[in-house]
């Protein structure tokens, strides 16, 4: 990739529209400065019209030289380009299991765009979706695991105008947080639902106030600094009397920092009021927190999805070349044969590798913990025990596969 950072460094450099530009703005002003004199002595216009060709002359020669070497850079950042993204055929249609679920790709799409603002077009989505329904194809020899939520999940079911509104609150919100600093929509908003977000173990709100104090203390939108102490010493008495019981240090950290007010940067409190970060982390624990209450997860499944598809293209297309090659057949519905390297963020379940086996557990082979607590999958403890008591395979302990329990991940 440094080769192609070179290039696109080059192509900006040497070979944008900034002398093109430079070029034509001088020949409008050779016409404009011509025209002037023409209209302030119209018995000059033919002299004025033959000192003018020479000058117009040079003016298009330089642009047609610009021009050639903005198409030069831009001819040679062309080969880069396909010097390092080579063109490869894309996966056949063969086994298109989403197309038995064309429910479940419209609601996905649609929620989508309602999540991420994209109203009108989620209401025109909605509205063609709904008069023109799409038929779904079943992929033959793949059962359709998803029918009765597919039901559930029907686009007719969608509450778009209620979305709307409770997103449009939402980002409402998390502009006037994220581009005014202003809290107190957000903390009205936790308020309202302080029960829901105590009783999701959610620290939102304290959160929320404990960057009001903060932006406060510094000062806040007043250009005088001086009274920053005390408000914020006011808004600490009113607002956080009621977390006390849960967040008393954190509390304890705000007030010693009164302390150190003359010289916040060699204090121990330095990371808590100057977070650069503090701002957009708010936003984001905002927004998962929004999104929680609706049910809904924190980033949009459609841009996860589509994410992961991509970082996994690659190998899924090396791999269906050597299944060609060799003539073999993808025979696995619910795991992919090749492992697929996402990044950590995008690991969403607990997974476990039997160390008997080495194979990954599954519903139907559930991981099991036995007395010693010790854990192999259910299929290698009945091959071990064979009905009777065992010996495990990791310690001298024994035990009868019914003392074994069943782990949920």
């Amino acid at each position: 990739m440094e080769g192609l950072c070179q290039g696109h460094e080059a192509l900006s450099r040497d070979s944008n529209l900034s002398r093109s530009v430079d070029d034509v703005q001088k020949a409008i002003d050779l016409l404009l400065q011509a025209r002037g004199s023409i209209a302030a002595d119209p018995s000059s216009a033919s002299i004025a019209l033959v000192k003018l060709q020479n000058p117009v002359k040079q003016s298009f020669d330089q642009l047609n030289g610009d021009l050639k070497d903005v198409y030069a850079g831009l001819g040679r950042y062309q080969k880069i380009l396909d010097k390092n993204f080579k063109s490869l055929p894309l996966p056949t249609s063969n086994y298109d299991a989403l197309s038995s679920h064309p429910n479940l790709i419209n609601r996905a799409i649609a929620m989508h765009l309602l999540r991420e603002g994209q109203f009108t077009v989620a209401s025109t989505f909605l509205d063609e979706a709904a008069s023109n329904p799409p038929k779904a194809v079943p992929t033959p020899g793949t059962p359709n695991p998803y029918e009765s939520a597919e039901q559930q999940l029907d686009l007719s079911q969608l509450s778009s105008e209620s979305l709307q509104r409770q997103f449009g609150d939402m980002y409402l919100i998390l502009h006037e947080l994220r581009h005014r600093h202003n809290l107190m929509p957000a903390i009205e908003w936790a308020k309202e639902h302080s029960a829901a977000l105590e009783a999701r173990g959610s620290n939102l709100e304290f959160e929320l106030g404990r960057l009001q104090f903060i932006w406060l203390f510094m000062g806040g939108a007043s250009i005088d600094t001086s009274d920053g102490l005390q408000r914020a010493l006011e808004y600490a008495r009113h607002e956080f009397t009621g977390f006390q019981t849960r967040y008393l240090r954190e509390i304890k950290q705000l007030s010693g920092a009164m302390a150190y007010r003359s010289n916040l940067q060699a204090s121990p409190y330095r990371h808590i009021f100057h977070n650069e970060s503090a701002w957009e982390e708010a936003a984001n624990a905002f927004t998962r927190e929004f999104c929680s209450l609706l049910g809904l997860s924190a980033d949009s499944p459609l841009y996860i999805a589509a994410t992961a598809g991509a970082i996994a293209l690659p190998t899924l297309l090396k791999l269906a070349s050597i299944m060609k090659e060799k003539k073999t057949e993808w025979t696995t519905q619910n795991e992919l044969p090749v492992e697929i390297p996402l990044p950590p963020s995008y690991h969403f379940h607990s997974i476990f590798v039997c160390p008997v086996s080495k194979e990954q557990t599954t519903e139907q082979n559930p991981p099991m913990m036995m007395p010693c607590c010790h854990v192999i999958a259910q299929e290698s403890l009945m091959r071990l025990s064979k009905g009777g008591r065992f010996k495990c395979p990791y310690c001298p302990s024994e035990s009868h596969p019914r003392e074994a329990k069943k782990v949920f991940l």
